[in-house]
């Protein structure tokens, strides 16, 4: 297990999951638009520099909101609507993407956006799971001692 200061512990995790997560969606999109790794690495970039720049912005507002809210914390209600809300911003982004990048109309860019958005909820939490038996949290290992 290696242990890593915060700031460099998510640049680790944000570089490695996007590398991995660029790969493995432009094989979903080659496999969903019946192209070309030419055709679907591009776009595959942009959605993981959309869904990162998306990231960081969600996150600051909700933050702020919860700030203005004098939220002590995160009920799953909140939770729950924190992840609903993100999702529904990232596909309001991505769709019109894949309609123009693909030319393809709203139902099937929504499928594959849909399709994506169930990949990604798998690999996210193998992705986290294996992370942190290898790059292990800095408190855990205080609490180790």
């Amino acid at each position: 297990m290696f242990v890593l200061k915060p700031l460099k512990r998510r640049i680790v995790y944000v570089g490695t999951f996007e590398l991995i997560a660029i790969a493995a969606s432009t094989l979903l999109l080659m496999f969903l638009s019946g192209g070309d790794a030419q055709g679907s690495l591009p776009v595959a970039i942009a959605v993981s520099l959309i869904a990162v720049t998306w990231n960081y912005t969600f996150n600051l507002m909700f933050e702020k909101w919860e700030a203005r809210r004098q939220s002590t914390g995160r009920s799953v209600w909140v939770r729950i609507a924190h992840a609903f809300i993100f999702e529904f911003g990232l596909f309001v982004i991505i769709i019109p993407i894949y309609m123009v990048w693909y030319s393809v109309g709203f139902w099937k860019a929504f499928q594959m956006e849909a399709v994506l958005l169930l990949f990604f909820l798998i690999y996210t939490f193998i992705f986290t799971y294996i992370f942190d038996m290898i790059f292990t949290l800095p408190q855990a290992m205080v609490a180790a001692e």
